[in-house]
């Protein structure tokens, strides 16, 4: 794990995976760190070279106060200028695929291609945001263990989350207000997405239990260049969950675009 401070003075923890092939930005979802990308540099690591980002509040970067996400789009855009990476192809997973879009709307010439799993363009629905909030504010008094399998459930399916409730359980409650706060409380970006002239990829799971597959077909209407795949029974964190699945898609559209 390397890191580097922003301009602003962010620490921003990441992975550099290295390697000769073109770069590949990889941003993680809710609650992940970099770690969950492992299907990925396991796939074709050799082929790319892979850098994974611990976004603000994850991992090893830290949140000191309120954030949305827009800043950690220009966090990953500095862990970029620290590699001395002029443009790269993104790839991010329902929280990873809300900043790699405002990557795009900021620095439109830095970004050569988007992946995008499990995402959307829309602001939170206002009856699940304060459903979320709540279940952090259950988290919080009563302990992770009352949340974990909810929370398992909408995110992995029926994936084994043994690698990851530790993890959850480690989050300190300031963290988790400032990480859900900036979560719930996005503003929607459909309105704009005419302007992200390049290539996006979109891939969503048809068991995703957080956002139904209008999420992202409303995406691909937006996006002037955008192709959708569905993938059957896939989870809502699918690069993870449904790696084997994703991985051939991911592939063929970083070959041809990256």
């Amino acid at each position: 794990m390397t890191t580097v401070t922003t301009p602003d003075g962010q620490l921003v923890s990441y992975v550099d995976h290295g390697g000769d092939g073109p770069v590949v930005l990889l941003l993680h979802s809710f609650l992940m760190d970099s770690s969950m990308w492992a299907p990925q540099v396991e796939a074709f690591g050799d082929r790319y070279r892979l850098v994974a980002v611990d976004e603000r509040g994850h991992g090893g970067t830290p949140a000191t106060g309120p954030f949305d996400h827009w800043d950690v789009a220009r966090d990953a855009l500095a862990v970029l200028d620290a590699l001395e990476v002029d443009r790269a192809a993104v790839i991010g997973t329902s929280q990873g695929g809300f900043v790699a879009l405002r990557m795009a709307l900021l620095a439109p010439e830095r970004v050569t291609a988007l992946a995008l799993l499990g995402t959307s363009g829309e602001p939170e629905d206002e009856q699940i945001s304060a459903a979320y909030q709540q279940l952090a504010e259950v988290w919080i008094a009563q302990g992770p263990e009352t949340v974990t399998e909810a929370v398992a459930k909408i995110c992995l399916g029926e994936y084994d989350p043994s690698d990851w409730t530790p993890k959850w359980a480690a989050v300190e409650p300031d963290r988790l207000r400032l990480v859900m706060t900036a979560l719930v409380g996005r503003e929607g970006v459909l309105d704009r997405l005419a302007e992200v002239g390049v290539p996006v990829l979109v891939l969503h799971g048809t068991a995703d239990l957080a956002y139904p597959v209008t999420k992202a077909e409303a995406l691909v209407a937006a996006l002037p260049r955008a192709e959708l795949v569905l993938v059957e029974g896939g989870a809502h964190f699918l690069s993870l969950t449904h790696a084997a699945d994703v991985n051939p898609h991911l592939e063929r559209f970083l070959r041809a675009h990256a």
